[in-house]
């Protein structure tokens, strides 16, 4: 027999199975440019993060406070320094003494110019030509070869302290190869030692008889420099040998004695105390550190790619919103990365309080809804503690300042309303940091500057929202509370041309809000949108006023004109208002309205006496240029648009004739797969229903008619409408 907790293991192991085959990974498929956008943002955080852990290791390897406080070298240690773990470091000293002997047995590099030889040989050619003696020409160019091929060096001005001192290196370049030659430095013949090496060689090799009395200095003129000190060579070698010089590392054991109490401190010591100071306050030096905050990094990102798709959120945001949400996530790790550095230290203050997290939290109330906002009120902070920059007090104090912000702004409205917000969450910030000052039994004289700047946050948050929203607002082109109670205005310009202009669709257009307006409060959907976009639905109908019915008086213009091109006429309002909308800068939702009231829908009326007219007829030609609607708002609109177009055609409306004649022009929309990409379902489109009978009810109910007398007194006949159209497509 099942036990109660059996039962509830099993409902839940249900409920979570059916979840898993609900999920649909196309759900959270980002796109190419928020996709782009998300790694950019994730490579920025990372860069982010390792330089703040750099600039961390930096100063506190600056700091060794206790080393540098406690020991000094020459005092007598007045305790014992054991060390708690192994470690090794460099031997920085050891390690330049060591790179400096292996410098100074760089041999410095020579060029030898074959040029220059070749050169002494032809001068020499000329001087000794006839009718100079053959024998006296062989001679002199056989002692200036022997010279030149044991090079002459270019020493003057060359320092070559620095380098070897026995040996050099004389590079020969032979075509697409070099020639490497390691030489004595003793025997390197320079300008001042030509004469020398000139005799020598006559020594060696004397003059014939006849020439017996020849002058040396006859050859040493001709004698020139034939190899030059090479210093980029020069300064290849000693790179590539200071590549080869391993570091000297050092290593401390564990329980090691670095320092003895009662001893003289040396230097050496010195270094291993500020070693052992740097790497006992230095974990994050550990490259598995780095390692694990990049990975922390991205599973912080998946989160956020997992919440922002509609299995978490219940509806797809767009790509500009997508973008948003990648680059708030970013700033608020940079950002707290950045008031983690300036923070004062050991103030005992959480670093979040110097840090407007109910801003970046504000943001996407506004633009994506507060779901979104009280989400991301939770996985900032995270992030900005796997990146190290929140320590458990910060980490509470922005989760509750967060929280705070995506709940205090859930009624606004109007855009003093941010600073009314931003007072609330002052409010509580002063309530957390009094929470946290008293958990850690902290110093009562941090109080007062700790409240102040948490009530300081919040209102300043507040503050740079106002300063904040309307570029992001119009960088975004996004329908946010506030814009869309702007534009409900009924004074605006545009709609009050369109009051002056055609009245009949201003009267329409105000009839169609307060129906979709009472329709998606009902159903849950964002009511606001529905009413601006019922208002500007029809804009492009002050081209031509006079074709729509309810702008016509005692003339139909349609009589006049076939019914192909009236169809014309009528669909051509679509287009112009989503042309005047865009001209407009309205919000892309309240275009999509106005693309979308009516759909891919025929023009029934015209289409049927076209075909009386013409007998064959191409649909198309009669078929609005829209798509259905996409979005619950555009659906119940479209509902309302065609609802209160047809209702007029009703003699003596009642409730109950209402809601049969509304019943049935929804099932035509649904009929005509006009619906299927709205998600509404049937319950919304039964609550739909009720709301529209409802408003219409109240209305049509207020207004009384009174008989009128006919002839011989008689009421006059009631009048039947022109023509009753069954989706009431005529009304455009």
């Amino acid at each position: 027999m099942k036990t109660t907790a059996d039962s509830a293991f099993e409902r839940l192991k249900q409920f979570l199975l059916t979840k898993l085959l609900r999920w649909k990974p196309e759900s959270l498929r980002l796109g190419r440019v928020p996709a782009i956008v998300c790694l950019a943002s994730f490579v920025a955080s990372v860069l982010v993060t390792v330089t703040f852990i750099n600039l961390e290791a930096e100063n506190l390897e600056a700091d060794g406070r206790w080393v540098r406080d406690d020991f000094e070298v020459g005092m007598v240690a007045d305790r014992d320094v054991i060390a708690e773990y192994r470690f090794s470091f460099v031997d920085e000293d050891a390690t330049r003494i060591i790179m400096e002997l292996e410098r100074s047995l760089v041999p410095a590099v020579f060029l030898y110019d074959p040029s220059a030889t070749r050169g002494v040989l032809e001068s020499w050619e000329e001087f000794a030509a006839a009718p100079a003696p053959e024998a006296f020409r062989d001679y002199g160019r056989e002692i200036l070869g022997a010279v030149m091929a044991g090079r002459v060096f270019a020493l003057d001005g060359v320092d070559l302290g620095s380098y070897h001192p026995d040996f050099a290196e004389l590079l020969t370049m032979l075509g697409d190869r070099t020639e490497r030659e390691r030489i004595s430095r003793y025997g390197m013949v320079s300008a001042g030692r030509v004469e020398y090496v000139v005799a020598r060689a006559m020594d060696t090799l004397p003059p014939p008889p006849e020439f017996a009395d020849m002058d040396p200095q006859i050859l040493v003129s001709f004698v020139r420099e034939n190899a030059f000190f090479f210093p980029d060579g020069t300064q290849r070698r000693v790179a590539e040998t200071m590549e080869r010089v391993q570091p000297v590392t050092r290593t401390i054991d564990q329980g090691q004695r670095i320092v003895r109490q009662g001893f003289v401190i040396t230097g050496e010591q010195m270094r291993d105390l500020h070693a052992y100071a740097l790497y006992a306050a230095l974990p994050v030096q550990a490259p598995r550190n780095h390692v694990g905050k990049i990975l922390l990094l991205g599973l912080l990102y998946l989160l956020v790619v997992l919440l922002q798709g509609r299995p978490v959120m219940g509806r797809e945001f767009p790509p500009g919103q997508k973008c948003l949400l990648f680059v708030l996530v970013f700033l608020y790790l940079a950002g707290a990365g950045l008031t983690a550095g300036l923070a004062p230290p050991d103030g005992g203050f959480p670093v979040s309080l110097f840090f407007p997290t109910a801003l970046l939290v504000m943001i996407p109330a506004v633009f994506m809804g507060h779901l979104a906002a009280f989400v991301l009120a939770l996985v900032f902070p995270l992030g900005a503690v796997a990146a190290g920059f929140f320590d458990v007090p910060s980490y509470v104090f922005a989760v509750v300042s967060g929280v705070a912000a995506a709940v205090v702004f859930r009624n606004a409205e109007k855009r003093m309303d941010l600073i009314k917000a931003g007072m609330k969450i002052a409010g509580v910030n002063f309530l957390a940091v009094t929470v946290i000052l008293l958990t850690l039994s902290a110093d009562p004289a941090t109080y007062p500057p700790m409240m102040f700047w948490a009530l300081l946050n919040g209102v300043v948050s507040g503050m740079l929202m106002l300063g904040v929203l309307p570029p992001l607002e119009h960088f975004l082109n996004a329908a946010t509370t506030f814009r869309l109670i702007e534009l409900s205005d009924l004074n605006a310009p545009v709609l009050r041309k369109l009051f002056t202009t055609a009245p009949g669709t201003y009267s329409h257009s105000v009839m169609v809000a307060t129906l979709a307006e009472q329709a998606c409060q009902d159903i849950g959907a964002n009511a606001l949108l529905a009413r601006v976009g019922a208002y500007y639905h029809d804009i492009g109908k002050m081209e031509n006023p006079g074709y729509f019915v309810e702008n016509q008086t005692d003339h139909n213009r349609h009589d006049d004109i076939a019914p192909r091109l009236s169809a014309t006429v009528i669909r051509s309002h679509l287009k112009i208002g989503v042309e005047k909308s865009r001209q407009l800068g309205l919000p892309g939702e309240v275009v999509d309205i106005v693309a979308e009231h009516h759909g891919n829908s025929l023009i029934m009326w015209f289409y049927k006496k076209a075909e009386e007219q013409e007998g064959q007829v191409d649909s198309e030609d009669f078929t609005y240029p829209g798509t259905p609607p996409r979005s619950k708002e555009a659906a119940v609109v479209m509902l309302a648009d065609v609802t209160e177009a047809a209702i007029r055609t009703l003699v003596k409306p009642t409730a109950a004739k209402m809601e049969k004649f509304i019943q049935q022009l929804i099932d035509a929309k649904v009929e005509h797969g006009q619906l299927a990409r709205s998600e509404l379902s049937f319950r919304d489109l039964e609550i739909i229903k009720n709301a529209f009978v409802k408003v219409l009810a109240g209305y049509y109910h207020s207004r009384i008619e009174y008989p009128k007398a006919g002839a011989g007194g008689q009421p006059a006949p009631e009048p039947k409408p022109e023509r009753a159209p069954e989706t009431g497509e005529a009304a455009g």
